[in-house]
């Protein structure tokens, strides 16, 4: 079994803009490019300022959150994800993205504490569930 590696910052920033060259107006193609990494290098890239949220909620995902979502999550680095982004308002409840651990994971918040953890590729369309069987 080989040990998985990061690679220095340098080179990853080369690798994100190579990436980012053929992918970045293509989801989809982005997220192909993405899924063909080392699953290190892939953690690194997912986690840093090289990607913004949306990318990254599309590589997990492989939807389009609607255009006011991808607007939020455009807006704001991937590494904000470390401690969560909020993807959609609905009455009192927050939809928040966040990955942890390298997976990720939707929560459901009421605005002061977190009812509702959904983890993995189906956490978002649990978590939109979750949000109409309670409203």
């Amino acid at each position: 079994m080989t040990e998985e590696k990061s690679i220095p910052y340098p080179d990853l920033v080369q690798l994100a803009e190579r990436i980012l060259e053929s992918g970045e107006d293509n989801p989809e193609e982005l997220a192909r490019e993405l899924d063909r990494l080392d699953p290190a290098v892939r953690t690194d890239i997912l986690s840093s300022d090289l990607l913004n949220a949306f990318q990254v909620f599309y590589y997990f995902f492989r939807e389009d959150p609607g255009s006011l979502e991808t607007d939020r999550l455009i807006l704001q680095p991937a590494s904000a994800l470390a401690t969560g982004v909020m993807i959609i308002e609905r009455e009192f409840y927050e939809v928040i993205f966040r990955i942890d651990d390298g997976e990720p994971v939707i929560s459901v918040s009421d605005g002061a504490e977190i009812l509702a953890n959904f983890r993995g590729h189906d956490a978002y369309q649990e978590a939109l569930q979750f949000l109409d069987d309670t409203l």
